[in-house]
């Protein structure tokens, strides 16, 4: 059966694009154009995945992740005009799986669910567990193995694998991974995530000088690659 996608969104025009595309690519779509609606829809249908814009009338976005997350663990993609990055980090707190910023490809956002879904479909859904080719990470135990081997990782080297794991090709600036660690995002400490990223490419890829899970996004900042083989 092919997979149910519920698109929330109050613009008329992006749902009935987005619904198109999905369509046109094999997915059954429903929508909706509140938050109340969509959690009515969302309990009673349990879609495979849903599409959820921030800025929703009434119930807004973000309340209505944090109440799926309660709830379920469908994957979610947020929808955002929204410029603040805050919102989009609260949203990936919150437990969403990935975000498109408008205006959106429809080809990408269908490029999108695919590569969640092949991720949540691949069993990266188990509990406190992400599987990328040869590396597991045991979020839970603390533990990193590749092909049954473990290896041993700093706690401030782990944390950093598990951030980037957890939001696959999401690129994050190193700003960003600094926020997210530690709490503060001064520019003067920007080079120590780069010592990490290259202490943990030689501690876990085949060749640190040819990295396949930890990607550099140049002149933006890093990025995990959960398809490596």
């Amino acid at each position: 059966m092919n997979e149910l996608i519920l698109v929330v969104d109050d613009e008329a025009k992006i749902v009935k694009l987005a619904k198109d595309y999905l369509e046109n690519g094999s997915f059954r779509v429903r929508t909706a154009a509140d938050g109340v609606t969509a959690l009515a829809i969302a309990r009673q249908e349990k879609p495979d995945l849903i599409v959820l814009d921030l800025n929703l009338p009434g119930m807004d976005g973000l309340d209505v992740c944090r109440t799926l997350r309660r709830e379920s663990d469908v994957p979610i993609i947020m929808l955002t005009a929204r410029i603040e990055e805050t919102d989009r980090l609260i949203g990936l707190e919150l437990g969403a799986d990935d975000y498109i910023t408008k205006p959106f490809s429809p080809r990408e956002l269908v490029a999108r669910v695919r590569v969640v879904l092949r991720r949540v479909q691949g069993g990266n859904r188990t509990p406190g567990l992400i599987v990328a080719g040869d590396l597991e990470i045991d979020t839970n135990g603390y533990t990193v193995t590749r092909r049954g081997e473990e290896i041993p990782l700093s706690r401030t080297e782990f944390n950093l694998l598990v951030l980037l794991a957890q939001y696959p090709g999401q690129t994050f600036t190193r700003a960003q991974l600094l926020n997210r660690l530690h709490g503060y995002s001064d520019t003067g400490y920007d080079r120590s995530v780069d010592a990490h990223v290259k202490n943990l490419r030689r501690k876990l890829e085949p060749d640190p000088s040819n990295p396949i899970y930890i990607q550099t996004v140049y002149g933006v900042g890093y990025k995990f690659n959960d398809e490596a083989k």
